[in-house]
């Protein structure tokens, strides 16, 4: 069913009293004034009010726009009894209405059981919630989590990347591969050193933070979340984070997961208590901790 351009239930009675009106004596703009509506809306009731003076109502039609090349009704009936008939998807209706020598098109036959109410979610597919974004008022309130891809495949190694919205503390941990163990031991591993608790873990919609990732997050007593889709700005603080760690420490180092697992920790020391932050008003991410009177 297609929305009415007008969802007031009143209006089809309205025309109709405005069609008596102009049939008792009066003029279409008299009745139009009277009314509050344009002239040349009443001039349209009375093309379309129906000759039996018993009618109560002028219907208000469908918005639903005319393609000059819309669907003849015969074929759709046809994809409709067809999906009955073989409860499949729109490829193989498409394919059994070609072979049966009925002309449309691929995108026609999806669209019309999509109108239908005729298609249905994967079975297979993870689905996100997207709870409220918390706001980073102290440390651990909300940590993003990504991963860096360096190399080309088969040469490929990993960085998983960690950093706290609200002080700019990081952390990174080299890796051969990724998926949800190597995010869950990585969050662990963190979770020891780090100088405040965890509360909210946000992460991008890759594999390595699927539904096992979040169900064992939720486990360890915090949340998971996932970014938004086409909101990069969600993770921007650590994207951010992705590209200093690479341009101040990868690429200065050969690609060798042995010198990236010993470098990494002193550059992290360095961004975490050395390094000022525009971001922090020149400050560093161990200055703004320890400013927080409950860490």
């Amino acid at each position: 069913m297609y929305m009415p351009y007008s969802n007031n239930p009143n209006l089809p009675r309205v025309r109709m009293d405005a069609v008596r009106l102009v049939r008792s004596g009066w003029s279409a703009r008299k009745v139009a004034r009277h009314l509050g509506f344009t002239h040349s809306a009443v001039v349209k009731w009375m093309q379309r009010a129906p000759e039996d003076r018993r009618k109560q109502t002028i219907p208000t039609h469908s918005s639903r726009p005319h393609h000059p090349h819309e669907l003849d009704e015969n074929v759709i009936d046809a994809i409709l009894v067809y999906r009955k008939k073989y409860e499949r998807d729109a490829f193989f209706i498409h394919h059994m209405l070609t072979k049966d020598g009925i002309s449309v098109s691929l995108s026609s036959v999806k669209r019309t059981l999509k109108r239908n109410h005729l298609t249905y979610p994967s079975l297979w597919k993870k689905w996100h919630v997207y709870p409220p974004r918390p706001i980073a008022e102290k440390p651990g309130m909300l940590v993003e989590i990504d991963t860096i891809h360096v190399g080309t495949s088969g040469s490929q190694l990993y960085v998983y990347t960690l950093l706290d919205v609200h002080s700019r503390w990081a952390h990174a941990m080299p890796s051969l591969r990724i998926n949800t163990h190597k995010s869950l031991s990585f969050v662990d591993a963190t979770r020891v050193f780090a100088p405040f608790a965890f509360q909210t873990l946000q992460s991008d919609h890759g594999s390595e933070f699927s539904k096992w990732f979040t169900k064992r997050i939720v486990e360890r007593g915090m949340a998971h979340r996932h970014a938004r889709i086409r909101t990069p700005n969600d993770n921007a603080h650590l994207e951010r984070f992705n590209r200093t760690i690479q341009q101040e420490c990868l690429k200065r180092i050969p690609r060798d997961i042995r010198l990236w697992r010993k470098e990494l920790p002193e550059y992290l020391r360095y961004y975490n208590t050395e390094r000022p932050h525009m971001g922090l008003n020149m400050k560093t991410p161990e200055e703004i901790i320890k400013s927080v009177p409950s860490y």
